[in-house]
């Protein structure tokens, strides 16, 4: 797993796993040739494709191979060598095992841990504090960009078309890697998440849809200024605006409280699951 998920370079990856298994197939093929056994650490096939990748020397000690300083002929003073035990040698299937596993490894892909949060209604409500990890840029380079920003927007407002404004707008919101949306309550409590900036609006619905008591009821979630919206929309994040933060606004749909205000109830004021405000929190 290290091998395949830590090294980002897949054709590297792919050459340095079939010289690993060609190490391991020599070996099965020929067990009584002493030679196949021994891999010299500073030979230029070993260095150049599996030295450099993460995980290899950990993969070769798990299988059995173990560090040896071995005479070379003719060359003064010992090299390093991994040399396979002679338990691992006694058990040629476990090496055919662990060669077909690195071959049909995959890496694995790191999911987003949303991070949800339910908070008690708060004036604070619109007011975040993103961590540095939320930017592309260094907190220094976003205070540069800031600044020069500031300095440029006088000067180039009065030339500016609309749309080279609304594109330099897209060019900025690309610059982040993750956006905190908070989504106000019909009783003022927050629902708090973390998103990729390039997921989908989606995505949003699905998130606050899991925290409601009533999951199958539509709803409406609407930015600021009263925009719906649409969970139909193939919009990421970043396209509506909604980085690095943004506060949103939880609304029945217009139709589903028609229905309850025709069937003379009122909206239960307090919508999500019981065991999510069993741990609400102050926001601060």
């Amino acid at each position: 797993m290290k091998i395949h998920t830590f090294n980002k370079d897949r054709e590297r990856v792919k050459l340095g796993v079939d010289t690993i298994a060609r190490y391991l197939d020599n070996i099965h093929l020929h067990p009584e040739e002493e030679k196949y056994r021994k891999i010299k650490l500073q030979n230029k096939v070993f260095q150049e494709r599996i030295n450099c990748l993460e995980g290899t020397h950990e993969f070769f000690e798990a299988i059995g191979f173990q560090k040896a300083l071995l005479a070379v002929p003719d060359q003064e003073g010992p090299e390093e060598f991994y040399v396979l035990s002679e338990a691992a040698l006694a058990q040629p299937q476990s090496l055919e095992r662990h060669k077909e596993q690195l071959l049909g490894a995959e890496p694995l892909r790191a999911t987003l841990a949303r991070q949800r949060r339910i908070f008690r209604p708060s004036a604070l409500a619109s007011q975040f504090d993103l961590p540095a990890d939320f930017f592309s840029l260094t907190a220094e380079e976003v205070k540069r960009e800031q600044r020069l920003r500031s300095e440029a927007v006088e000067r180039l407002s009065v030339l500016r078309t609309k749309a080279m404004r609304e594109k330099e707008e897209q060019r900025e919101m690309r610059k982040y890697t993750y956006t905190l949306l908070r989504v106000r309550l019909p009783d003022g409590c927050l629902l708090q998440g973390t998103f990729y900036a390039r997921e989908r609006v989606a995505v949003l619905y699905g998130f606050v849809r899991e925290a409601l008591q009533s999951d199958w009821l539509p709803f409406e979630l609407l930015a600021s200024g009263g925009q719906k919206l649409s969970e139909d929309e193939n919009l990421a994040f970043n396209e509506c605006g909604l980085v690095p933060s943004a506060l949103l606004t939880f609304s029945w749909d217009a139709a589903v409280l028609e229905d309850i205000k025709a069937a003379g109830a009122d909206p239960d004021s307090s919508i999500l699951k019981p065991e999510l405000l069993s741990a609400i929190e102050k926001l601060s």
